[in-house]
């Protein structure tokens, strides 16, 4: 891979962008930007040193890979344009978009090999998780330059396509479950005399701990509470008080549901 096109270059695209350069996998002149507005451009370009242009035909007419960071309704049309195909033409796409499956994307371009990818807004702080999904006439080689796209921005697994809705909810909706959870843990350490500031840093950080114990451990959350929950503690007093909020029918309906939605965004 000696270029890397990013089309749609707004949030995420802006975050593997300087992932990318942060990590040193890519030297600015190996990366090409493609932005709806100019002022944008201007500011990507003065900001990473990268070339921009608000041409996607062009942004991908030079590189061997192209991210396509747009929504699901704005990469349906851009694929509708005939310059953009011609230049995909033996190349491989990466898209982002929720809901668009493989499959749609390989008819679309039948001589492109087509990665399905749904990463995280974690990845702006470099603790993102990112799924790929390999399209047909995907191989070991398009796996592995696809994952050296995402790898400085998180972790990476390769799945199937069919669980990608399920990961869309998850992994890409996820987060905002864990803010509203988060944020509750701290409202209530503000309710018991907590500064704000302090309740906020403590609950991120009892967040940020308990992830990585799950990941590095390889041990089962429940064993992991039970190792926190003491006979008559405080910890069971809490936790009982969380069953009858039905916290965890509730979390995982939120999953649910966030899917179904996920299914329709194509």
């Amino acid at each position: 891979m000696q270029k890397l096109a990013i089309l749609g270059c707004g949030t995420m695209g802006e975050t593997i962008l300087s992932g990318l350069l942060a990590s040193g996998e890519f030297e600015a002149d190996q990366l090409v930007a493609s932005v709806r507005r100019t002022e944008v451009g201007r500011r990507i370009a003065e900001k990473y040193g990268v070339e921009v242009t608000t041409n996607n035909a062009q942004a991908v007419i030079g590189a061997d890979v192209v991210v396509a960071a747009f929504k699901p309704q704005t990469l349906t049309r851009i694929l509708e344009l005939e310059d953009v195909r011609a230049g995909l033409a033996g190349k491989m796409l990466i898209s982002i978009a929720a809901g668009v499956r493989l499959e749609t994307l390989a008819e679309r371009l039948p001589d492109t090999v087509v990665v399905r990818a749904m990463p995280n807004t974690p990845c702006l702080v470099r603790c993102g998780m990112t799924a790929l999904a390999l399209g047909p006439g995907g191989t070991d080689e398009h796996a592995e330059a696809a994952t050296r796209v995402f790898a400085p921005l998180g972790r990476v697994v390769q799945v199937q396509d069919t669980h990608m809705d399920a990961i869309t909810s998850l992994n890409g909706s996820g987060p905002a479950f864990a803010y509203v959870m988060l944020e509750a843990m701290a409202d209530g350490g503000v309710m018991m005399g907590l500064p704000r500031d302090l309740a906020l840093e403590i609950a991120a950080k009892v967040f940020e701990g308990a992830a990585a114990m799950v990941l590095e451990t390889g041990a089962h959350p429940a064993a992991l509470k039970d190792q926190v929950t003491t006979p008559a503690g405080s910890t069971i007093a809490g936790l009982l008080t969380m069953e009858d909020g039905r916290i965890r029918s509730v979390l995982a309906r939120a999953i649910q549901e966030a899917t179904k939605v996920a299914a329709t965004l194509g």
